[in-house]
């Protein structure tokens, strides 16, 4: 059983995710307004966070960056009506962990809260390390990323994305792999959002710490 946070303004949609989530064994409260929402999921009560995006007084993107800069690492799924490429990767890119369109299916939302919800668990089991490879160093506790002595600033997917390549240094992997273990959504696979990102790492670790192998996906290569 998880303590789950629906921040939503549209009473209908609140109440139709607060049941479906209750009738699965887990705690809900609901808030309408973006400020009390940020208050709730600053808490520290919470296992994860269904967030709209259009709401009262503080817009979900809005909760979604002080959440993430006051340091809460709490799963966030994005739920809202506006579904452009833009918002999608405004959304990602501020830290949420997935990201919904409305209308939606509950059977959808729900597979996708049992996925965070699990990803959140595998993360308290691991231990407390660092991963250094070629000079580039990850503290995993702490979400720092450092570049021989010098910081970088990586956003959530950024680090999340460095990680995965860390941890399996010198294999390949498809862009199918990383778009599953790093966004978990079900991407148009000719999205481009994983190339996006290689490149982003690419200017933040170094131009050669990730290779590009032709047909088969990126590699860690330092």
């Amino acid at each position: 059983m998880a303590r789950i946070l629906i921040v939503e303004d549209e009473r209908r949609i609140a109440s139709f995710v607060a049941k479906g989530l209750e009738a699965e064994g887990h705690r809900t409260t609901a808030v309408a307004d973006g400020r009390d929402g940020l208050d709730h999921a600053l808490s520290g009560d919470y296992d994860l966070v269904v967030l709209d995006i259009g709401l009262p007084t503080m817009d979900g993107f809005a909760v979604l960056e002080q959440l993430r800069a006051q340091g809460s690492t709490v799963p966030v799924i994005v739920l809202t009506a506006r579904d452009s490429v833009g918002d999608t990767v405004s959304a990602l890119e501020g830290g949420a962990d997935d990201y919904m369109p409305k209308p939606f299916r509950f059977a959808e939302l729900m597979a996708r809260v049992r996925l965070r919800l699990r990803h959140a668990q595998d993360a308290t089991a691991r231990p407390q390390e660092s991963l250094d490879r070629g000079g580039v160093r990850l503290d995993v506790r702490t979400r720092r990323a450092d570049v021989g002595n010098r910081a970088v600033d990586l956003s959530a997917r950024e680090f999340a994305l460095a990680e995965m390549f860390m941890r399996n240094a010198g294999q390949v992997l498809s862009r199918e792999q990383l778009l599953d273990h790093v966004w978990g959504l079900d991407f148009d696979p000719g999205s481009n959002v994983v190339d996006v990102y290689v490149g982003y790492l690419r200017r933040k670790l170094g131009a050669e710490s990730i290779e590009t192998v032709r047909g088969m996906g990126y590699r860690f290569a330092r």
